[in-house]
């Protein structure tokens, strides 16, 4: 079947399939997830390996895109969502929903078989925890939405390293924490400059509930909180000097641009959020962040 006939077939273009699964955090979860197999006491086959791998990629798509199905209506409001391919309508609503569920079954039944019944359950844990707990319920009913919620997006590390050794230790749940507590700062960061768009869709993000200055506090208070957690490894023992020094210099330049977000005098001055750069500019640190602090495990761990 030609590549027209197929996106004729499938209702919308292949990029807009691959849309649903929300690649871009996608490439954040897989990436957790494979330091935490990577780091785990036991490895495995590099098929396997690689298998593991692509589960957790899937879940996580298939979570993205029940995701988009649920919040189809307060996308169709917000801009920045508003030409996803379901509020679009390049894909129907239904489409969308039956291609998460099937993903979701063949990754959890795939990991099952490649690896073990405990990567399997945590990894699906993982899906139910993002559609029923974040999206159903905490992401329209509480500004702590994201608080509570950031454990669908901890689990990874753990998936990664249960899918090595069939078991969860006491390193990938620390790695778990240090996202969970990764979350709030690094999502408030990015609703500050969005406030008007979950304004609009009714969604109670921090901001919009709370306002712009408590929502300022927030991110400096957990971020000064992730700091020290992040350290945790490095003071059992369970990481080395890599990793620690590693941890305290990422740590204290994200206190720095949360402190910049903090002192921004922006609400006093009555701009609009929506120019917020010292928040944009904590909001894509705090990717980066997460990713040299995440890669320093594996350097420190080989090395």
């Amino acid at each position: 079947m030609s590549g027209a006939a197929l996106e004729a077939a499938l209702g919308g273009t292949v990029a807009d399939w691959l849309a649903l699964l929300k690649p871009r955090v996608m490439t954040l979860v897989v990436f957790t997830g494979a330091i935490g197999l990577a780091i785990a006491p036991h490895h495995l086959n590099p098929v396997l390996a690689f298998i593991a791998i692509l589960c957790i990629a899937v879940a996580s798509g298939a979570a993205g895109a029940i995701n988009m199905w649920y919040d189809r209506d307060i996308d169709a409001v917000m801009k920045r969502t508003a030409n996803r391919p379901i509020p679009a309508g390049r894909i129907s609503p239904e489409g969308a929903l039956g291609y998460g569920i099937v993903l979701a079954v063949v990754a959890v039944l795939v990991m099952a078989l490649a690896t073990n019944l405990i990567a399997a359950a945590v990894l699906a844990l993982s899906i139910a925890f993002y559609v029923f707990i974040y999206t159903m319920w905490l992401k329209r009913s509480t500004p702590q939405n994201i608080v509570i919620g950031g454990a669908a997006g901890a689990f990874p590390p753990v998936i990664g390293w249960a899918a090595a050794t069939g078991s969860v230790g006491v390193l990938p749940l620390l790695l778990f924490a240090i996202v969970f507590f990764w979350t709030p700062p690094h999502f408030w960061a990015l609703s500050l400059y969005a406030s008007g768009d979950y304004a609009r869709a009714g969604v109670p993000m921090l901001p919009v509930v709370k306002g712009a200055r408590h929502t300022r506090i927030c991110i400096m208070v957990y971020t000064l909180l992730l700091l020290p957690l992040s350290l945790v490894p490095y003071i059992l023992g369970l990481m080395g000097p890599i990793y620690g020094v590693t941890a305290l210099l990422t740590g204290a330049v994200f206190a720095y641009h949360s402190w910049r977000v903090l002192t921004d005098r922006q609400d006093a001055q009555g701009n609009s959020l929506t120019q917020n750069a010292p928040a944009r500019a904590a909001f894509k640190y705090s990717i980066l962040y997460l990713f040299i602090l995440f890669g320093a495990c594996v350097v420190d761990r080989f090395l």
